[in-house]
């Protein structure tokens, strides 16, 4: 049991070895809020579904978030063939499968993210309409933390 202990120890106290920072997450220039709201937009818009940008509110978050309603009847189909066009007329790509009822995007470092709306809305009432958009990063001149090593014993 003690050679068993020694081995561990001597092996899990070596110091771990720097590699460099970590490949990007994403390929190309970080894409600007802006070009990302104004693709989706108009990819929305030419399935009939009109949404406004609201404001993201934290200073330095990267987020954005575009709302509106549309006909409960038709919603769905709207929403699948606007990720449809913005795949084909703007360059996104399929995104994480994340379950059915939501659509996902990927573009440089921005994913987006929309939810079909609740089946049925109450009567006269039009479906809400929410997409999420996320960037990885900023593209700002923040440094990555760097893990300083540490003294031994």
């Amino acid at each position: 049991m003690a050679a068993l202990m020694t081995a561990t120890v001597s092996a899990c106290g070596t110091a771990l070895q720097d590699l460099g920072p970590l490949p990007p997450r994403f390929s190309g220039p970080p894409l600007p809020a802006d070009t990302v709201v104004s693709e989706m937009t108009s990819a929305l818009a030419a399935e009939g579904v009109t949404v406004t940008r609201q404001p993201s509110g934290a200073p330095g978050r990267c987020t954005e978030q575009l709302s509106g309603r549309h006909a409960p009847a038709t919603v769905d189909s709207a929403l699948k063939a606007a990720f449809a066009r913005a795949r084909s007329d703007y360059g996104w790509q399929a995104g994480p499968d994340l379950g059915s009822g939501t659509l996902t995007l990927t573009k440089g470092n921005w994913t987006v993210l929309a939810s079909f709306p609740a089946p049925e809305p109450a009567q006269g009432i039009q479906a809400m309409v929410v997409m999420s958009l996320t960037c990885l990063d900023a593209g700002g001149s923040t440094p990555t933390p760097t893990l300083a090593p540490t003294p031994g014993p």
